[in-house]
């Protein structure tokens, strides 16, 4: 019986250093596809604004990047376009927004706004995680063991009031019974 148990945990073992050695090296591995644009600014505010936008905004190509890190080259435009609007036209981070709302729709904020129409988004999960928890809770309650009704004896029934009498004692039919009864169950 041992010996059938030894694949399996080899490969729990296995599926468990594979995914250590995956965690422990995937930020060295994110920075390989980071992107490189040059951009002069006039202050190191106006530079922070500029990369809080770009990662604010999602690439209208990758749909899983952010315009910051997407290498696309509507990924590169969106970057070129966001620097014009803040450094040529010193326009305000909502303007920004605002613009690209305008040209590519709810799709490019990373962060949805809150409406009636992004309810689904914004409390789906959590509502899901609720439903889950429900379930598995009732599912474990559904499974529990039983308890048996066993009654209680004579003197757990005085402790707790129910009752000052003895129990009444047995006729001579009922002790010939279980006589009889006792008698079959030794031979």
């Amino acid at each position: 019986m041992r010996l059938k148990r030894w694949p399996l945990m080899l490969l729990s073992c296995a599926l468990f250093w594979l995914t250590a050695l995956f965690w422990l090296t995937a930020p060295f591995f994110s920075s390989a596809y980071a992107v490189v644009d040059s951009y002069e600014f006039t202050s190191v505010v106006e530079e922070q604004r500029f990369y809080d936008l770009t990662n604010d905004l999602r690439c209208p190509k990758c749909q899983n990047q952010s315009v910051a890190d997407s290498n696309a080259p509507i990924a590169q435009d969106l970057r070129r376009e966001v620097y014009r609007m803040m450094v040529e036209e010193g326009a305000e981070n909502q303007q920004v927004i605002d613009f690209m709302l305008a040209r590519y729709g709810d799709f490019v904020l990373y962060t949805p706004k809150l409406e009636k129409k992004t309810w689904v988004l914004w409390f789906g999960p959590g509502l899901l995680l609720l439903i889950g928890l429900l379930v598995l809770m009732w599912i474990l309650w559904s499974h529990q063991p039983k308890k048996k009704h066993q009654p209680k004896k004579s003197h757990q029934r005085k402790k707790q009031g129910y009752g000052e009498s003895e129990p009444e004692e047995l006729t001579p039919q009922q002790q010939a019974i279980i006589n009889k009864i006792m008698d079959g169950k030794q031979s």
